[in-house]
Parts: C-alpha cells; sequence; structure tokens
C-alpha cells in the first residue's frame, strides 16, 4: 500500500525536531512542486534560506526526475547531492544517497508531492515518506497522467479511511 508515513500542507510545516529526535540523518526532497515551482527555473532566496537551516541538523539531498538543466542551478545555489533522471519510482537514487553517506533506511526520509513518484519509491524502497501539497497546479504532461491515478488511489483510500487530501498528520 503507498500510504505516506507523514503528511503535511508543504515543506515548512514539516516538524523537523521530531524527525531528528526519531533518529532521521538525511532529508531527501523532490524537486519539482516540493520545492519550487516548475516555472522557477533559479533557487528563491527563501528556500536557500530553509535548506541552509536544515543543513546545520541534516544532510540534505534531491532526487528528481528533472533534468540537468533544470537542476544545476540548485544544486550550485543550495551546495547539495542532486540526482537528476532519477526516474522514480526506481530506488536507484535512494540507493546512491544510502550508500555514498553510509547511511541505514531508518536514517533516511523521501519528502514530495506526488503519490507515485516521491512516495511509491520511499515505500519500495523502505523508508519513511512525507507528503506534502503540490506548490502549484502546473504539471509537467508525465505528471497530470500520474496525478489521475493518485486521485483514484486517494479517492479509494479516502473510502477506506486511510487516507484523505488536506488532512494532515505526523
Amino acid at each position: 500500500m503507498i500510504i505516506p508515513t507523514m503528511y503535511y500542507k508543504n515543506i515548512k510545516e514539516i516538524n523537523y525536531k521530531k524527525l531528528k529526535q526519531e533518529g532521521i540523518k538525511c532529508l531527501i526532497f523532490d524537486l519539482d512542486n516540493t520545492l519550487a515551482p516548475l516555472e522557477e527555473k533559479e533557487c528563491s532566496k527563501t528556500l536557500l534560506e530553509t535548506i541552509s537551516k536544515l543543513k546545520k541538523d541534516f544532510i540534505i539531498a534531491i532526487i528528481t526526475n528533472s533534468n540537468k538543466k533544470r537542476t544545476e542551478p540548485y544544486r550550485k545555489t543550495l551546495d547539495i547531492d542532486i540526482i537528476s533522471f532519477a526516474l522514480k519510482p526506481s530506488t536507484k537514487g535512494l540507493r546512491k544517497i544510502k550508500k555514498k553517506y553510509n547511511l541505514k533506511k531508518t536514517e533516511m526520509v523521501m519528502i514530495g508531492d506526488q503519490f507515485m513518484t516521491d512516495i511509491l519509491s520511499g515505500t519500495k524502497f523502505g523508508i519513511k515518506t512525507i507528503l506534502v501539497d503540490a506548490l502549484k497546479e502546473k504539471d509537467l504532461k508525465i505528471t497530470k497522467i500520474n496525478r489521475i491515478i493518485e486521485n483514484r488511489l486517494i479517492n479509494k483510500y479516502q473510502k477506506r479511511n486511510l487516507f484523505e487530501r488536506g488532512k494532515y498528520y505526523e
């Protein structure tokens, strides 16, 4: 079953203190519509400040299905590992981060806005997952297909009282 471990409105609402207390050492973010809207081509000052604060307590990485042209400005500004064209829900990017930083799965969390890529890859890999609402409604064409599947899944979950869009939890 693809149900996120936690669900928050956005990355600013996440209880990072609690994650640290739970032994999380590495935060792995999706890029598009999780950290930045699609149309935002460079890292915002707000995002830079947020990631800079988080880097004091965590290893920060981005795993995204976007290409290097899209991710390079973020990599340079944020000075973090970014795995582009990750083909999520593949777990290859998560395995790379785990190996590079010698992490245990219990020390990692995947944070993203999509069930069918971010949450599914984290679930398949066996790590905690955090779903956040998409920053904007504008999506890539492939993402629109994923959203249709995601909405069907959410409707099933909602009927079984397993998950409800907009009902946030830790």
